[in-house]
């Protein structure tokens, strides 16, 4: 496993009564886009707090690697918020300016890295405009400018894809995957776990302030595959006596079938070929992450 850039270590948060965060131990490795799941009240988003150092732990240690000893950890991590945190009065390259100033640009670099991200993304039109004017997805632009505009060692993306139409959210997609190219690591958090296979390498599924499941995104599906198998064939399906396999459904030419306990996929293929069927396709069915996801929350 690669070098971790974040170490959580049994952290621990309680508000009055309840644990929202109850020892939870993750390394998330450099170089990572790295999601962070879980159903709503899971303890997420105060994990997440806690690592930006907008709240801080109970108990247990936070340690962001490779960074000036005695600094503010806040100034290497970027965080996109779910919830919008933008001055609506600001012009939009007003605003991004103050965010880039914070970050310790001076007033010259930080025009020229709002500049190259207003460009970049498409939006320069809108840069003396009223953030109020802006639609919701213009509007998830520029917190995604703001969160990475000092090109973070961690950035946080918080279901980024938020408000935006298709032709924006590969865009926003192809950004973040260039950001990790860069070097940069991401933890992203989202309820569609559609968007999770598609950019994710690693999981971790949060329920009840535990960690219920983490490792890697392929690793996780091979874990819950339950020996399910996509079939294409063409012409008739001929009668299949003694079949090592269960046939769970066959509609259009697919024949989904569950192979029997010990049996091995090359088994079922040679036995369907000696049996004459004419196959086009043999695939294994995987679970999705969708699936994985409401099955351990349910557990």
């Amino acid at each position: 496993m690669s070098t971790p850039l974040l170490s959580i270590n049994q952290v621990v948060k309680q508000y009055e009564s309840t644990l929202a965060v109850d020892h939870i131990s993750l390394n998330i490795p450099e170089g990572c886009i790295f999601g962070l799941l879980g159903p709503n009240g899971a303890g997420k988003t105060t994990l997440i707090r806690m690592i930006t150092t907008i709240l801080y732990q109970d108990s247990g240690t936070i340690e962001l690697h490779n960074i000036p000893p005695n600094t503010n950890r806040s100034l290497y991590i970027g965080y996109m918020p779910e919830e919008r945190g933008l001055y609506k009065k600001m012009k939009v390259g007003e605003h991004l300016l103050y965010l880039a100033r914070l970050k310790g640009f001076s007033a010259k670099e930080a025009q020229i890295k709002v500049d190259f991200w207003l460009d970049k993304l498409a939006i320069t039109d809108w840069k003396n405009r009223p953030i109020e004017e802006l639609s919701k997805g213009m509007q998830q632009k520029i917190q995604f400018i703001a969160a990475v505009v000092h090109e973070p060692k961690l950035i946080i993306l918080d279901e980024p894809f938020s408000g935006l139409d298709p032709i924006n959210a590969n865009i926003i997609q192809d950004e973040i995957f260039a950001l990790r190219q860069r070097g940069s690591t991401i933890i992203f958090s989202t309820h569609r776990m559609e968007q999770v296979e598609q950019i994710c390498e690693q999981i971790a599924l949060v329920n009840k302030g535990r960690v219920v499941l983490n490792g890697n995104v392929a690793d996780i599906k091979q874990q819950f595959k339950k020996n399910l198998f996509a079939v294409g064939y063409t012409h008739t399906l001929p009668n299949l006596p003694d079949a090592p396999f269960n046939i769970i459904e066959n509609q259009n030419n697919v024949l989904t079938i569950a192979l029997n306990t010990n049996t091995q996929p090359n088994n079922t293929l040679s036995y369907l070929l000696s049996k004459e069927v004419s196959i086009i396709s043999f695939n294994e069915i995987l679970p999705s992450l969708h699936e994985i996801f409401v099955q351990q929350v349910n557990n």
